[in-house]
């Protein structure tokens, strides 16, 4: 044994306070946003029965739950709305006492500390329930960029801090990005969904937003999970349409295509933890079947070592809470 030569790298793993020395990639309150779905009524705060954990929430329950997150040192939002009626242009998105439009009045008026970041897109909107204007049965592309501009203006107006085009259609950054400019919102950044699969895993969601599709499905718009370059290009479309931020999503199953794209864009990247990645982990976790708490540090801190900066994700609240422990 005295003739081996090799390296000893448990050295840097031999105790708790070594291994928290030299650790690579570190999690933050700070790096998570929260998701948010406010409904019509009052006196709601309904538990999605596919998502332990997430309610929905009515504007007089909304106060206390963002001063949870305050407490908890959460300091992004990010708001879905589930309107109390549906249309086909899904004019509630845009109307100015929309109910993410009020809620992002309240948000911004009560608790002023948070970043509100405005989920952009007509799906929650539209009785069809596809995420643009349905035209003989097909999504019309530019007309859609209408009523998603007006949109991003009306939640601009509100008081949003950033919007968050998640719509997929071509030339929506561009267009998002001119009417928030003409309408005298330059200094609101875009943080775009710029590669959004087609995906499996957001099941969950469309239970919490009743945002399924009426008829077939949105692969038209939607991208190719089978696909790797295409991701580079439409990620580099949103950066020189002037997109601010980049969003992978879903961020666990697509952590490879999140590295690419931090490779290549020198702009903040967000990784969106999805609905079917939280509802999983909580079932396991329910079942006795996994240790919740260390499994999701994990998976987050997986999102962090792959390049994202921020974090969209369901566990903000368990995280924060962990952390902060």
């Amino acid at each position: 044994m005295q003739d081996l030569q090799f390296k000893r790298h448990r050295r840097l793993r031999r105790t708790e306070s070594m291994r928290a020395l030299v650790r690579e990639t570190h999690l933050r309150t700070e790096d998570l946003i929260y998701p948010i779905f406010v409904v019509e009524g009052e006196g709601i705060r309904k538990e999605v029965p596919s998502m332990p954990g997430v309610h929905h929430v009515s504007l007089d329950h909304l106060t206390e739950e963002m001063n949870e997150l305050v407490r908890l040192n959460i300091r992004s939002v990010i708001v879905f709305g589930v309107p109390g009626e549906k249309d086909e242009v899904g004019s509630q998105a845009y109307h100015e006492e929309g109910i993410v439009q009020r809620a992002i009045r309240q948000i911004k008026e009560e608790v002023p500390s948070l970043t509100v970041v405005a989920d952009t897109c007509l799906c929650q909107y539209t009785d069809h329930g596809h995420c643009g204007i349905v035209r003989d049965g097909d999504i019309a592309n530019d007309e859609s960029l209408e009523y998603l501009t007006k949109t991003a203006v009306s939640q601009a107006e509100a008081g949003a801090d950033i919007i968050a085009p998640s719509n997929m259609m071509d030339g929506f950054v561009a267009a998002i990005r001119r009417g928030l400019d003409e309408a005298g919102y330059s200094q609101i950044p875009v943080m775009s969904y710029a590669v959004k699969y087609a995906s499996s895993f957001y099941g969950p969601f469309r239970d919490a937003a009743h945002s399924s599709p009426q008829f077939g499905d949105r692969r038209a718009y939607q991208m190719d999970p089978s696909n790797r370059l295409e991701a580079i290009r439409e990620a580099e479309s949103d950066v020189e349409e002037g997109a601010d931020f980049l969003i992978v999503k879903p961020a666990l199953a697509y952590l490879d295509i999140m590295r690419e794209v931090k490779d290549r864009f020198n702009l903040p990247l967000v990784a969106y933890n999805v609905s079917g990645e939280y509802s999983m982990i909580k079932a396991a976790a329910q079942n006795g079947w996994v240790n919740e708490q260390e499994i999701v540090l994990e998976k987050l801190t997986s999102m962090k070592r792959a390049g994202a900066d921020l974090i969209i994700t369901y566990f903000a609240k368990d995280a924060a809470k962990w952390l902060n422990q």
